[in-house]
C-alpha cells in the first residue's frame, strides 16, 4: 500500500474540494497559449504598451497572498514570470469562491494553471501579468523540493535547501528539470550539438540513415553485448554494440556517403564516463581516408563549439580547452614514448609485458599485444591530453576493422581524437580486403578462445557483402554523450542523459516488480 506524507494527504483532500466545487483538476480543453514568459520578457515596453492579451501556462512556483490582491509566480517552458492576481478581477461577480476559497486555498505550488491578461510593470519595474483569467490545468498531488534564495550580509545569493543529491537527481529527472533550470540548459545544448552535427553532414551530401538495433550477430567493435530471444523466429539476437557493419553494407550498396545517430548497447562496467545505452554518431564515406577524416572531424567539432558558445573555447572545469584547427598529432608509439620515455614500436608480447609490469600498469594473462598496448596508453597518456589530439597508427591487432598502413608494417590506418582525458571519437580508413578481413577475424576467434570477452566475432554476410566489392572508405564514430559532456562542462555522463541506467531503487522485497514467469 503506498505511503501518503502528510503534505500528500492534504493534496488529495484539496483534489477531492475542488471536485466538489465542480472544478476538474485534469480538465481535457485545449488551454491556447500565444506567449511565452522569456519572449515577454525580452520584449516588452510600457510606452508601446503591447502584450495587451496574452495567454500563458505552466507550473505555479511561489504565492504571496496579500488580502484580496496576491503575487504569485509562473514558471513555463522558458522561464519564470510574475502574475498579479486580483480577486475582483478574476471574478467579476458576487461568487468569489476562485480567488477565496480555490486560489487561496486550493491550488498549491507546483500545480499546472493557465492565465489570461496584460503585461504591465510594477512600481518596482518588475514585467509581470495582471491576471484577468484563471484556470487549473493540474493538480500536483506531490510537494516539490522548495529551492530558497537569500542574499547574505556581503551582498551573495546563497541557495537553501537544492536538490543537488545526485542519485535522487537522476532518478526524478523530471523534477531535477523543475527546480533546477541550469539542467534543463545542459539538454538543449546537447540538442543543438546534434543538430549542427546533423546541419554539417547534410550540407556535405550525406545520407542520414537507420539501420538494426536488434542483430542476429554483434560486430562493429570490441565490447560484450546485451543479449535477448525472439519467439518467433526461436533465435538469439543481440542489441547492437555499434552499428559499422550495417552501415559499410550501405556503401558497398552504392551509397557515397551515409551516417546515423545510434544507440548503442554495451555490457559492460559503470562510471561517470561509460552508461550501458549510449549514443554515437557513425559517419562512413566513400574514396577517403582517415588523413581527410582528421580533416572532418577538426572542422565538424569545432562548428559545433561555434555553434553552441559562438567561441572555439569552452571552459571545461579547471581546463580551458581550445577547438581551433588544427589539432596536436601523435602516432600511438610517439604519444606513449612522450608520456612515459618507452618506446614499444619494435616490442614483441613479451617485452611489452615488461614494459606495463615497469610502469606499474596491471595485466591479465588473457590480453594480447593489442590489449596490452591499450592498457599502458590509457594509464599513463590518455589521461595527460587535455586539448583535442589525434592519436594516430594503431598496431595491426588492436583494429580488426582498420585498413593495414600503407607505408608502415604492423599498423593500421586509424585514429582516435581524445580530449580533456577521454576519447571522443574513433576512425578509420576501413579495411575494404574481403581476404584480410576474414583472416583478422579468425584472429578475433583466437583471442576469443583465450578469454577475451570482448573479442569480435565472424560475421558472413559482412564478408560477403566486401566480396562483392567496396570502394576505399573512411569511416568515423564520435560519442555523443562524452562531447556533450565537453561541451555543457559536465562532470559526468549521467548529467548529459535524460534517464541514465541506475541500480534497483526499492529495497523492500514487496515493492520490488515481480520477474517474469518463464515460459
Amino acid at each position: 500500500m503506498q505511503h501518503l506524507s502528510e503534505q500528500e494527504q492534504l493534496r488529495r483532500h484539496k483534489l477531492d474540494e475542488l471536485h466538489k466545487l465542480g472544478i476538474e483538476p485534469y480538465p481535457s480543453e485545449l488551454f491556447d497559449v500565444n506567449f511565452y514568459a522569456q519572449e515577454i520578457h525580452d520584449n516588452y515596453h510600457p510606452e508601446l504598451n503591447n502584450f495587451q492579451d496574452v495567454s500563458l501556462a505552466g507550473r505555479v512556483m511561489s504565492v504571496r497572498v496579500m488580502g484580496k490582491a496576491s503575487f504569485a509566480e509562473l514558471m513555463d517552458t522558458t522561464g519564470r514570470i510574475q502574475l498579479y492576481v486580483n480577486r475582483d478581477e478574476i471574478c467579476p461577480g458576487e461568487n468569489k469562491d476562485l480567488y477565496n476559497i480555490v486560489f487561496k486555498k486550493l491550488i498549491d505550488l507546483g500545480d499546472f494553471v493557465g492565465v489570461k491578461g496584460h503585461v504591465f510593470k510594477t512600481q518596482v519595474g518588475e514585467t509581470s501579468i495582471h491576471v484577468t483569467g484563471l484556470t487549473l490545468l493540474s493538480k500536483s498531488l506531490r510537494p516539490l523540493p522548495v529551492v530558497k534564495e537569500a542574499v547574505d550580509e556581503q551582498g551573495n545569493k546563497v541557495t537553501y535547501d537544492a536538490f543537488t543529491d545526485s542519485e535522487q537527481r537522476y532518478r526524478q529527472r523530471y523534477v531535477d528539470l523543475v527546480v533546477n533550470p541550469k539542467v534543463r540548459e545542459t539538454f538543449i545544448k546537447r540538442t543543438q550539438l546534434v543538430q549542427a552535427m546533423r546541419n554539417y553532414l547534410n550540407d556535405k551530401g550525406y545520407l542520414e540513415v537507420e539501420t538494426p538495433i536488434l542483430q542476429p550477430l554483434y560486430g562493429g567493435a570490441a565490447a560484450r553485448p546485451f543479449k535477448t530471444h525472439h519467439n518467433t523466429l526461436d533465435m538469439t539476437l543481440y542489441l547492437r554494440i555499434a552499428n559499422e557493419l550495417y552501415l559499410k553494407r550501405l556503401i558497398v550498396g552504392g551509397f557515397d556517403g551515409v551516417y546515423e545517430f545510434s544507440k548503442d548497447f554495451r555490457n559492460e562496467g559503470m562510471s561517470r564516463f561509460h552508461n550501458p545505452e549510449f549514443t554515437q554518431m557513425e559517419l562512413y564515406v566513400a574514396y577517403k581516408d582517415y588523413y581527410w577524416m582528421m580533416d572532418l572531424v577538426e572542422e565538424m567539432v569545432e562548428r559545433v563549439a561555434m555553434a553552441l558558445h559562438g567561441k572555439t573555447e569552452v571552459q571545461v572545469g579547471e581546463n580551458l580547452i581550445n577547438f581551433q584547427r588544427p589539432w596536436k598529432r601523435y602516432t600511438m608509439a610517439e604519444s606513449i614514448q612522450h608520456f612515459t620515455g618507452v618506446d614499444i614500436s619494435e616490442m614483441d608480447e613479451e617485452a611489452l609485458r615488461a614494459a606495463a609490469k615497469q610502469l606499474h600498469v596491471p595485466l591479465e594473462p588473457s590480453m594480447g599485444k593489442a590489449k596490452i598496448i591499450d592498457e599502458i596508453f590509457g594509464e599513463h597518456v590518455e589521461p595527460k591530453l587535455i586539448q583535442p589530439t589525434f592519436i594516430t597508427d594503431y598496431p595491426v591487432e588492436m583494429s580488426p576493422l582498420a585498413k593495414k598502413h600503407r607505408s608502415k608494417p604492423g599498423l593500421v590506418e586509424r585514429f582516435e581524437a581524445i580530449c580533456n582525458g577521454k576519447e571522443i571519437c574513433n576512425a578509420f580508413s576501413e579495411l575494404n580486403d574481403p581476404i584480410d578481413q576474414r583472416a583478422r577475424f579468425e584472429e578475433q576467434l583466437e583471442l576469443g578462445k583465450r578469454g577475451d570477452t570482448e573479442a569480435m566475432v565472424l560475421d558472413e554476410d559482412f564478408l560477403r557483402a566486401l566480396e562483392y566489392g567496396m570502394p576505399p572508405t573512411a569511416g568515423l564514430g564520435i560519442g555523443i554523450d562524452r562531447l556533450s559532456m565537453i561541451m555543457t562542462n559536465s562532470n559526468s555522463i549521467q548529467d548529459v542523459l535524460f534517464f541514465p541506467q541506475m541500480k534497483p531503487e526499492y529495497t523492500k522485497s514487496e515493492n520490488a516488480p515481480k520477474p517474469e514467469a518463464k515460459a
